[in-house]
């Protein structure tokens, strides 16, 4: 497989169970809160219609204050094991429908996230999607931040 159009794949563990990481992929409430950071961009509106076939959107603004949008279709949705969805964002004026695949695993209280980007065919769509290790890593912070919560 070509490097340049194989899949992005980027694996993180979470101090917190699967269940809590799928709530927060997925309720539109949570997505707000963790996608996105000063300085960088920020997520401020999500609408989700979670049924495989359903619609979602997020909506926010860039770095340079500009909006931005990401659309897509729940393609699979097993709680809390598995989410997969297509991804269309409009900040690349070529882009094409990719697929974004999240496997959680958990053991002991620990969960492993996996997430595969792909069908991003050329170097320039891939390159506008590196930002997936900073993504985890607010999703990381967020999650832990609330099963501390949870638990005290």
């Amino acid at each position: 497989m070509n490097p340049s159009t194989g899949p992005i794949v980027e694996e993180i563990t979470i101090d917190a169970s699967a269940e809590r990481v799928f709530e927060a992929l997925i309720s539109p409430e949570e997505r707000v809160k963790w996608w996105g950071a000063g300085g960088s961009f920020q997520t401020t509106h999500m609408e989700s219609d979670l049924r495989p076939g359903g619609r979602w959107a997020m909506r926010g603004l860039r770095m340079n204050g500009q909006p931005f949008t990401i659309t897509g279709e729940y393609r699979e949705i097993t709680r809390p094991r598995l989410l997969v969805f297509t991804w269309l964002p409009d900040w690349q004026g070529k882009a094409e429908t990719s697929l974004v695949r999240i496997d959680l695993d958990e053991n002991n209280g620990m969960t492993t996230v996996r997430l595969t980007h792909s069908g991003l065919t050329v170097e320039a769509l891939r390159t506008g999607h590196r930002g997936w290790p900073q993504i985890l890593a607010w999703l990381r912070a967020h999650a832990e931040r609330l099963e501390t919560k949870a638990l005290g």
